[in-house]
């Protein structure tokens, strides 16, 4: 018996197209595995305990109404830029969140769909003026979640914390973490899901020496030896990558072996070199942030209320420091590994040749440390940013309701084949079978996709058996 599939392709169910570009770890490494399925929320523990999850959701102003296809939807080139489109609503289940470590009190914000379109430059370029960071999107990561900087949106203004930026910005992770759920993201009244810090549950899915507990749905750093470099996370406006948090540990040798990155920047708490705020106050920014543009202030006493980490500018770099011991300052490659922007020129299995990246900096316990993905200013020229499409395009891949249908290889087992293939997350499709390739008799239909897999086992008829299946539907979902 012999069996032969036969895709048929439609309008509904088209194929990404290629358009012949050049490959490249910035139109390569994006993740689009999960395109055809639809965003999901746990909305309180209790969801995430029963792993009951909704694919449509509402809380205060913000609401999800109808199904959101997750992540990363279209990918553009032309010859000096790369899109992204995307949901901004990542591939794995998001959330809870609370604002408290009690959990009593839900967070009032939930994420919905951006429609994002973002650019990144295709031939990024360092500058001699490095520009702050802004608010919003720094970057977008490869399974289209946004990019944020380390701040909070709040800073010292010299009597109290007021939202905006100035010369003492209150740091995200210490003053926001207890909102984020077990990916390390929340978002905002606009309900822009992003990450500032370690994106837990994007490096679980890319396999970079994180665990999942299906019990708890939590993630932790694997207490093994990391066995390989970090893979591509994200990219950054100034188009660098940012990688995770293990690198080659001598920056241009392949063969040097792996370890943790270890951050430029330590706490201005009287070690290492650096003045103590705690005894002194805050009486004058770091070097760092004076060459970023910031304008000398004093910002609070260290105290109960203010506790020495609050702010960015509680975080002094290593190179501008003298080390005690040695009365020598501190030199990049030799006491640490990032420069003040968090990154490095290295070598990477992305590029050989070598490449300006940025590095995710976690402490050995894998929690966050900072500056966390990048610093205050960005590295290269931030060219990159939200856009619209201006210019003629090629299209590199189409997901979401346009998802590809692929069939994978049979099944057969006693004259009984069982087909899958590639589904759209609310599609419905028929599949048709033929002896002769001129008549053809529908096998099923009307069968639902399993998320974003389809699948039938069907019963063969004569010596040749061909098969074709194609999408009929597919449920209404906010394009």
């Amino acid at each position: 018996m012999k069996i032969i599939i036969s895709l048929l392709v439609t309008s509904l169910a088209s194929l990404a197209l290629t358009g012949g570009a050049t490959a490249t770890p910035l139109l390569d490494s994006w993740l689009t595995a999960y395109s055809g399925q639809y965003a999901r929320v746990y909305l309180t523990d209790t969801d995430k305990n029963n792993g009951t999850s909704y694919s449509t959701w509402a809380r205060g102003a913000l609401s999800q109404s109808l199904p959101a296809y997750a992540g990363v939807r279209e990918i553009y080139s032309s010859a000096n830029w790369v899109y992204v489109r995307s949901s901004g609503l990542g591939s794995h289940v998001l959330g809870p969140w609370y604002l408290n470590l009690a959990h009593s009190a839900v967070f009032p914000n939930v994420p919905i769909n951006t429609k994002a379109l973002y650019r990144f430059p295709r031939m990024p370029a360092t500058n001699n003026v490095h520009a702050l960071t802004g608010g919003g999107p720094i970057g977008y990561f490869v399974d289209g979640v946004s990019m944020f900087d380390s701040r909070d949106a709040f800073y010292w203004n010299g009597a109290g914390e007021v939202n905006g930026a100035g010369s003492w910005n209150r740091d995200a992770w210490v003053n926001e973490s207890v909102t984020f759920d077990t990916a390390y993201a929340h978002q905002p009244g606009s309900g822009q899901y992003h990450y500032h810090a370690n994106p837990i549950a994007l490096r679980y899915l890319l396999g970079d020496h994180v665990n999942f507990n299906a019990v708890t749905k939590s993630y932790a750093e694997s207490t093994n030896a990391a066995p390989q470099h970090s893979p591509i996370l994200g990219w950054v406006r100034d188009g660098f990558p940012i990688y995770g948090p293990y690198g080659y540990a001598k920056a241009t040798n392949a063969s040097s072996g792996v370890r943790r990155m270890i951050s430029g920047y330590v706490l201005r708490n009287g070690q290492n070199g650096a003045d103590n705020l705690t005894a002194t106050g805050r009486t004058a920014i770091p070097a760092w942030a004076t060459r970023g543009g910031e304008i000398a202030a004093t910002g609070p006493a260290v105290s109960g209320a203010y506790p020495l980490g609050r702010y960015l500018e509680d975080n002094a770099y290593l190179a501008d420091l003298t080390n005690f011991i040695t009365g020598q300052r501190y030199q990049q490659g030799t006491d640490f590994d990032l420069n003040e922007w968090n990154t490095r020129w290295c070598v990477t299995p992305e590029f050989p040749s070598g490449t300006w990246a940025y590095f995710v900096c976690i402490a050995s316990n894998g929690a966050p440390v900072f500056p966390y993905n990048i610093s205050r200013t960005y590295f290269g020229q931030a060219t990159g940013g939200n856009t619209t499409l201006s210019e003629v395009v090629t299209t590199n891949f189409v997901g979401g309701a346009n998802s590809a249908l692929i069939l994978a290889a049979p099944v057969v087992s006693n004259n009984v084949v069982t087909l899958t293939w590639s589904a759209t997350e609310g599609g419905t499709y028929r599949v048709e079978a033929s002896g002769n390739l001129a008549t053809w008799t529908t096998n099923a239909t009307g069968i639902a996709a399993l998320k974003n897999k389809g699948g039938i086992t069907a019963a063969t008829v004569g010596t040749n058996q061909f098969f074709r299946a194609v999408r009929t539907a597919v449920a209404t979902y906010d394009p």
